[in-house]
């Protein structure tokens, strides 16, 4: 009958978990082993140390003792068993924590405790070891902390102490550590991607290097010059302080390398073929580091059409924000916006806060670096209405309309390797408002209006090496105030009193038509961004064929031809100036939003 009934009904299990078995179990051990009872073996360090233990908490803590106590070496019959290069207090430290699983790190004896963390197989102890080391990794130590990885085989630390000397690297160049360093190693440095450095610091840091120790290191110059990334270096300092600078003097290939980039910049190439200098290509083709960031600033313009405006704003992708930089000294109207080198120059324009507005030939520069505006070289020519384009490390100007009001011409160039201004060959036809663009070798602009305010259908190209300009009719071209922008050969020009925009194939010398904007657009302004267009501002033309100031902001993707809104700028905006900016991350490799840029948030 009982049978019956344990058929019928399921049998019911009851899994129990003891939570406090496995602790109580430790410490009932270690008591065992501190009142010496049933213990069976005995660790010495030193002459005075025996520390008593269990064979079998020995053997279950550590493939080291399992491979002594179970494998037939001699130690098995032991009841001593002597660990030499354990210092005592160490030892004891261990067998503590191999009983309780509690010990205490410090910097005086983290290097002794990981030897025998690593000697003995405790692999949970020796990675504490390498993350309490971590904690204390600075600029001013991380090469120290590289060195003593090393000693002690610690991959974990090597590797974190390695990423902060790369992302510190600003920091770190001044550290005695690095002039320690060995030629292999600071060339590993000194071609890292994402080395955290300006170009001018990586080149400072080897000369100290060398420095250093003369004698020996004089030889290494020519391999360590070929890790500086000259194309990104500001010619000013390349030219007058890189060139004459006596270890670079010393140096045939140094000096060959400097050559071939001054004839590359005076030939008004951005392309290097077939120069003579060794090996010249592969170094002027390398990118700039990771730790520099493309960034999107917009400046200047009618705001909200009621005053010239002095903002000047960059979007920060990372909080999907746009924030202040520095304003403007004064209201300029109608000036042109470039950028070369990493600053911001604002070029020209009528002053706007004067009781007699004057034509301006004054230049304002703006250092992301200090976030402070400075004046520059001036032009030779008062104008506004102009346009700006830079190429190489030039900038040039292009027409616009004089103090007299009338439309202009003339053309000039500022040689950023010499800090100053010279006049160049004019256009062919005087335009006002056309589409500018530079590259390979050339200035483009398309189209504009005369000086009756007719748009013109021609293409003026300028050579830059040869400083002449030829003209090109074409019926294609319709544009006025519409801004150009370069994406791999194609330059994009975007509206202008249309909804059209259209793609300049520079290589098949042909137009390719692209996806519409969604409204007729003029007076925006657009920049390259990770391959991609952003356009921003702008007047459109609504529905009811009224003119409206516009606040968009929105992102074109060549790849797939595809707009995509990017939300709006902070208030309506044309005229403007709308550029990217390459700026250098801080050390931590954090946007410099989070830092001396940033007075406020949108």
């Amino acid at each position: 009958m009982v049978s019956l009934l344990s058929m019928e009904r399921p049998v019911k299990v009851f899994h129990y978990k003891d939570q406090e078995q496995s602790s109580s179990l430790l410490l009932q051990l270690n008591r065992l082993r501190q009142e010496n009872i049933l213990t069976d073996v005995s660790l010495c360090s030193g002459t005075n140390t025996e520390i008593p233990c269990h064979r079998n908490v020995l053997v279950s803590s550590s493939p080291y003792f399992r491979a002594m106590f179970c494998n037939n070496f001699i130690e098995r019959q032991q009841t001593k068993i002597t660990l030499k290069g354990v210092p005592s207090a160490i030892l004891s430290s261990i067998i503590d924590y191999v009983y309780t699983g509690l010990i205490s790190i410090s910097m005086e004896i983290v290097l002794p405790l990981m030897q025998a963390a690593s000697m003995l197989q405790y692999g949970r102890l020796f990675e504490a070891c390498s993350s309490f080391l971590q904690e204390q990794l600075s600029p001013d130590n991380c090469l120290s902390m590289i060195r003593l990885s090393e000693i002690v085989a610690c991959n974990s630390l090597r590797d974190k102490a390695k990423e902060m000397a790369v992302k510190s690297f600003s920091d770190v160049s001044a550290s005695e550590d690095l002039c320690e360093l060995s030629l292999p190693e600071l060339m590993g440095y000194l071609e890292d991607d994402g080395l955290c450095a300006e170009e001018e610091q990586v080149f400072e840091t080897l000369v100290a290097w060398i420095h250093h120790d003369p004698l020996s290191r004089r030889g290494a110059i020519s391999d360590l010059f070929k890790k500086v990334r000259l194309r990104h270096i500001h010619p000013t300092y390349l030219f007058q302080f890189i060139a004459n600078d006596p270890l670079i003097q010393s140096s045939p290939l140094c000096t060959e390398l400097i050559e071939s980039v001054r004839r590359l910049m005076f030939s008004g190439s951005t392309k290097c073929n077939g120069d003579s200098a060794v090996g010249f290509k592969p170094l002027w083709v390398a990118p700039r580091r990771y730790s520099y960031h493309d960034m999107l600033v917009v400046v200047g313009g009618r705001k909200n059409n009621e005053q010239t405006s002095r903002e000047a704003l960059y979007f920060d992708e990372k909080i999907d924000k746009w924030q202040w930089l520095a304003k403007l000294p004064i209201r300029l109207y109608k000036a042109s916006y470039v950028a070369l080198h990493s600053v911001l120059y604002v070029i020209g324009g009528l002053t706007a806060n004067t009781k007699c507005s004057q034509v301006s030939t004054t230049v304002y520069t703006l250092s992301l670096k200090t976030n402070q505006w400075r004046t520059a070289e001036p032009m030779l020519e008062p104008r506004f209405a102009h346009q700006s384009v830079s190429y190489l490390h030039f900038i040039f100007v292009l027409g616009g309309l004089g103090p007299d009001k009338r439309l202009t011409s003339s053309v000039e160039r500022y040689n950023s390797m010499f800090n100053q201004w010279e006049t160049m060959a004019p256009m062919p036809e005087a335009v006002l408002h056309p589409a500018v663009a530079a590259t390979n070798q050339r200035i483009y602009v398309f189209g504009g209006a005369d000086a009756m305010q007719n748009p013109v259908r021609i293409i003026q190209v300028y050579h830059i090496a040869r400083n002449m300009w030829c003209k090109m009719e074409n019926r294609t071209v319709k544009n006025v105030s519409a801004p150009a922008a370069i994406v791999d050969d194609k330059i994009y020009i975007i509206g202008g009193y249309t909804r059209r925009m259209i793609a300049y194939d520079t290589k098949a010398n042909r137009f390719v038509k692209c996806a519409n904007l969604k409204e007729r657009r003029m007076h925006h302004s657009a920049t390259v961004l990770n391959d991609k267009v952003y356009v921003t501002g702008g007047r459109h033309i609504n529905g009811h064929d009224v003119i409206e100031d516009s606040d968009n902001f929105e992102c074109y993707d060549p790849k797939t031809d595809t707009w995509t809104s990017k939300g709006s700028l902070p208030y309506k905006l044309f005229d403007h100036g709308s550029l990217t900016l390459t700026y250098f991350s801080n050390r931590h490799g954090q946007n410099q939003s989070s830092d001396s840029y940033s007075n406020g948030i949108i």
